[in-house]
């Protein structure tokens, strides 16, 4: 009989404290909307800091998703030989004490016969980066990319044909004026008709379309579909200057092969370029995922000052906060005795106040996370990558203003809690 009694009891005194909860949280929420504009102050503060944190790795993310599919899509098992004064020298990653002799034409076909390992190699060059194209009456604006190719190349770089076909070993060897636009050239000249086998002039010379790439889209603030490939041999004689260096592409058949056949390649290439046993290698040779790492590398900087900002930021709101809920304490002291006198507890006071602080922390959060993804989701569009939604950082917003809530409002709270119901009644 006792056992059923404390049983009965236990479960009344649990909903009394639920009842209690309830009824402060809603006194809580009137105080919050009877100070609107102290409340209002205080959450952009909060926000502003969240939306700090929030959109800054937001766009941080979009970052590391862009560069990493760029890469991707060059080829992830790939690497080539280059002219070494080439290097991307990134926080002293990678360096260069003097400019290399160039990659002739002649020894890069010559590796590309010589190299027996099995895996796809292509000769290619950078012919122009400011090219205009032009079709009758249409052109494109002077930011076009020429680059010379052999029938391997659009296999090595990752590229895709959505119309026509590639170039032939025979097209290459004869230099034939022929070119694969990419996909943007073709929307912008020829709209609604089919591009193939249209003449279309790429600075002095005259070229007959026999493919279309698939779209990429715009990476880095790049767009990888303003870009015409002729021939390489073609290049080498109407877009030449002086010491014209060419790279060399190699793909793997198998991709857990390629530390072998950059060993392989580096060994045959210098043996074409006759450097002795001693001497260090005159060539750079690039895996396609380096420069994509270094950068990666490189944006946690970004990652650690948006954290800094962000904390300190908060740490600003955390004591603006205690401030206003410390004048909270005091505007209502009266109304503190009064509660006191009609039997609240010490307890009940403390958890009315914790409860207005988180409640004004976690609004502050709710509206820095959201306008922090629509801010990095901006940058996200700029560079053509997809919305992303931050969970990871989301989850940390609250947590974060949780903490500052619970810490801005745990002094007052004690303060109101402690205050003799007598003294607070005479309080005027």
């Amino acid at each position: 009989m006792l056992s059923v009694t404390k049983f009965y009891l236990q479960v009344f005194n649990n909903k009394m404290n639920t009842g209690l909860w309830l009824e402060n949280l809603k006194i809580s929420w009137r105080s919050i909307n009877s100070n609107t504009l102290r409340t209002v102050l205080t959450v952009l503060i909060i926000a502003f800091g969240i939306m700090a944190l929030v959109g800054i790795l937001t766009a941080t993310d979009a970052i590391k998703g862009s560069i990493s599919s760029s890469f991707e899509r060059m080829g992830a098992n790939s690497f080539s030989i280059q002219q070494r004064g080439l290097m991307v020298n990134i926080n002293g990653r990678s360096s260069r004490i003097k400019n290399y002799s160039y990659i002739p034409y002649r020894q890069a076909i010559e590796f590309k016969e010589q190299f027996h390992f099995p895996a796809l190699v292509s000769v290619s060059v950078n012919g122009s980066g400011m090219a205009t194209v032009k079709y009758r009456d249409k052109k494109t604006d002077p930011n076009i990319r020429v680059i010379g190719g052999d029938e391997n190349y659009l296999n090595t770089s990752g590229n895709d044909i959505s119309q026509g076909r590639n170039f032939s070993l025979l097209e290459i060897n004869q230099a034939k004026h022929l070119v694969i636009i990419g996909d943007a050239i073709a929307r912008k000249l020829f709209k609604n008709e089919s591009p193939l086998q249209k003449i279309i002039s790429i600075g002095n010379g005259k070229y007959k379309i026999i493919g279309v790439l698939s779209k990429k889209g715009s990476s880095m603030g790049f767009n990888e579909d303003e870009v015409c490939i002729i021939p390489v041999s073609n290049v080498k004689q109407y877009f030449s200057r002086p010491n014209m260096s060419f790279n060399i592409n190699i793909l793997p058949h198998n991709g857990t092969l390629q530390e072998i056949a950059i060993g392989e390649a580096e060994a045959s290439f210098r043996k074409i370029r006759k450097l002795d046993a001693g001497s260090e290698s005159d060539f750079y040779i690039n895996k396609s995922d380096n420069l994509a790492q270094m950068l990666l590398d490189n944006i946690k900087y970004v990652t650690t000052a948006a954290i800094i900002i962000g904390v300190i930021t908060l740490f600003g709101a955390a004591i603006g906060l205690m401030n206003i809920m410390l004048v909270a304490v005091s505007e209502r002291t009266r109304e503190i005795g009064i509660r006191k006198a009609i039997g609240a507890s010490s307890k009940i006071i403390k958890q009315q106040f914790l409860f207005e602080s988180v409640f004004i922390g976690q609004i502050g959060g709710i509206l820095g996370i959201i306008l922090g993804i629509l801010a990095g989701n901006l940058v996200a569009m700029l560079i053509g990558s997809p919305f992303i939604v931050p969970w990871l950082w989301i989850i940390g917003g609250v947590v974060l203003c949780l903490i500052v809530g619970i810490i801005s409002g745990m002094f007052p709270a004690i303060k109101a809690s402690k205050l003799d119901p007598i003294i607070a009644l005479h309080y005027e």
